[in-house]
C-alpha cells in the first residue's frame, strides 16, 4: 500500500471511530432542535447532529428549559444555555453547535435564543465609598433586564430602573425572575411594577 493511500485510510478509519459514535443507554432523547438532539446519560448532557454523530460531549453545564415535549437543553440559533457557580452563585452563559463558550456565565439569569436575541439579566457592581479602616470599598448590586444578540452586544435596555440585589448564595438560592417577553428580533413585552405590560420596538 502506497504511503498516500495508507495515510487516507488512517484518516478515514480514525474519523468514523471518533464521530461515528453510537448512543446507548440513553435516559432522555429530545425533538430535533436546529439540527440537533439533545441526549440525557446519567446527569450529564450532550447533543448529537441530524447524522446522528456526537456534536457536543456529555456534561453537567448545560441549562435544562421545560417544553411542552419535556425538560431539556435547548440549542436554538446555534446557541445554548450554560451556567457556571461561583462563590455559590449561578452565573448564565451560552455555548456555540460545537461546545464552545461564546457568551462568558455571567448573567443573573438568561433566556434561550429565539430570533437571533436573548433577555438575560446584567449585573452591575456599583462602589459607593471606601472603608478606610479595612481599605477596601463599600459596593452594592443592581441588575436590568437586557435584550444581546448572538455575540453577546447590547440591543437595548428593557428596563430603565434597576433592581437592588444582595449577592450572596444564601439570597440567590434562585435566579432572579425574567419580566421581559422576545417577540421578535425588533419587538419585545416589557411588564412593569404595575404588572402591566408595555410593547417596545427596537430599530
Amino acid at each position: 500500500m502506497k504511503r498516500s493511500h495508507f495515510l487516507i485510510f488512517i484518516t478515514v478509519f480514525f474519523t468514523t471511530v471518533l464521530y461515528s459514535q453510537n448512543i446507548d443507554n440513553a435516559d432522555f432523547v429530545s425533538p430535533m432542535n436546529d439540527g440537533m438532539v439533545a441526549v440525557k446519560k446519567g446527569n450529564q448532557w450532550g447533543f448529537i447532529n441530524s447524522e446522528g454523530n456526537v456534536a457536543i460531549n456529555f456534561r453537567n453545564d448545560l441549562v435544562v428549559s421545560t417544553t411542552a415535549d419535556g425538560s431539556f437543553p435547548i440549542l436554538q440559533n446555534g446557541r445554548c444555555l450554560i451556567t457556571q457557580k461561583k462563590d455559590g452563585i449561578d452565573y448564565y452563559g451560552y455555548i456555540d453547535h460545537t461546545g464552545k463558550t461564546v457568551i462568558e456565565p455571567q448573567y443573573l439569569n438568561a433566556t434561550n435564543f429565539k430570533d437571533n436575541v436573548a433577555i438575560v439579566l446584567v449585573l452591575r457592581r456599583n462602589e459607593l465609598s471606601q472603608n478606610i479602616a479595612l481599605n477596601k470599598p463599600v459596593v452594592n448590586y443592581d441588575y436590568f433586564e437586557v435584550a444581546i444578540n448572538l455575540e453577546g452586544e447590547v440591543i437595548t435596555y428593557l428596563t430603565q430602573e434597576p433592581v437592588h440585589i444582595t449577592l450572596s448564595a444564601e439570597k440567590l438560592r434562585k435566579p432572579p425572575v425574567i419580566y421581559s417577553k422576545a417577540l421578535s428580533n425588533t419587538l419585545f413585552a416589557v411588564m412593569n411594577s404595575q404588572k402591566k405590560w408595555s410593547i417596545l420596538k427596537v430599530e
